[in-house]
């Protein structure tokens, strides 16, 4: 006889654009489909998921929503026994991405369903905050807290405003230090990758893993706004890498200087932090259900 799995689904009804009618009827009928307890919460504010996630005893705790319910549910279950499953439906859904974890629906189900565990590193910020996809400082940080203090969600409302905020911002003055590398560099931005995207591809930390222990540091140079779309392009092909504007490092211990306090985003949420950042890698610290057929992440 199969063993009973319980799965709770934690549901952000505000997360991206789409109604979530359709994916709570096809959690409602998972019960069907084999030996599965099946719950599921709502989340009401900022931090709920996390209570849900600790003080549930589910097999697997399913984010459902975006980058910010992931990484509240992924941090609730932190240093239990519990798994990790994502049903994205957000406006970047960038750990799901580079999971191999579907949009649609049915197929991210399936993985909850079929998928296997796997074990999966994250990064720490000044021994306090954790990310498992992202963190970063500068533009992309700047763009994330105007975009959270906004009213309007979406790619094409996030891809406004990053273009209005790049107009008049100008690039920082950073030391950025790498295991016991040290680097002085003006820079548009900075990026520290666990998994290797900011969400909808656009795949930064191109080369990342998050199975290798190491965090990648994405540090992009100043660049003219004509260059734009040939830096796009490079983002969404994945070969950001081979970029002349964005330098690559890897390292366990990264510690960035700068010169004023900002916005830095967590996994695309913003908050505001001083001029010192200290970042570190926790291997093999969380499992994550991911499909079947996915060899390398």
């Amino acid at each position: 006889m199969n063993k009973l799995r319980k799965l709770l689904f934690i549901v952000n009804p505000i997360a991206g654009t789409r109604s979530k009618k359709k994916i709570l009827q096809l959690i409602d009928a998972i019960s069907t489909e084999g030996p599965f307890d099946v719950e599921i919460r709502e989340t009401r504010a900022k931090g709920d998921a996390t209570q849900l996630a600790q003080e549930t005893d589910a097999d697997i705790v399913v984010a459902v929503g975006g980058d910010g319910t992931v990484h509240e549910v992924a941090q609730g279950i932190l240093g239990s026994q519990k798994t990790l499953g994502i049903i994205p439906c957000g406006s970047g859904d960038g750990l799901a991405l580079h999971l191999g974890i579907s949009r649609n629906p049915k197929a991210a189900i399936q993985t909850l369903l079929n998928g296997k565990p796997e074990t999966i590193d994250y990064g720490t910020i000044n021994g306090q905050q954790q990310f498992f996809c992202t963190a970063g400082a500068g533009l992309d940080a700047d763009v994330a807290w105007e975009f959270a203090h906004g009213s309007k969600r979406g790619l094409w409302s996030y891809i406004s405003l990053a273009w209005k905020i790049w107009r008049h911002s100008k690039p920082q003055d950073y030391v950025v230090e790498i295991d016991n590398n040290k680097l002085s560099v003006k820079a548009v931005l900075i990026t520290v990758g666990n998994a290797n995207q900011w969400g909808n591809q656009a795949r930064i930390a191109s080369l990342a893993s998050v199975q290798d222990g190491m965090l990648d540091v994405c540090i992009v140079s100043p660049f003219k706004t004509t260059e734009i779309p040939i830096l796009a392009a490079e983002l969404l092909d994945g070969h950001a890498h081979k970029s002349r504007r964005v330098h690559m490092s890897r390292g366990k211990i990264i510690t960035i200087h700068r010169q004023q306090e900002g916005p830095v985003h967590f996994d695309g949420d913003p908050y505001m932090m001083g001029t010192d950042i200290h970042i570190t890698v926790e291997q093999a610290a969380l499992h994550a259900m991911v499909p079947v057929n996915r060899r390398t992440i």
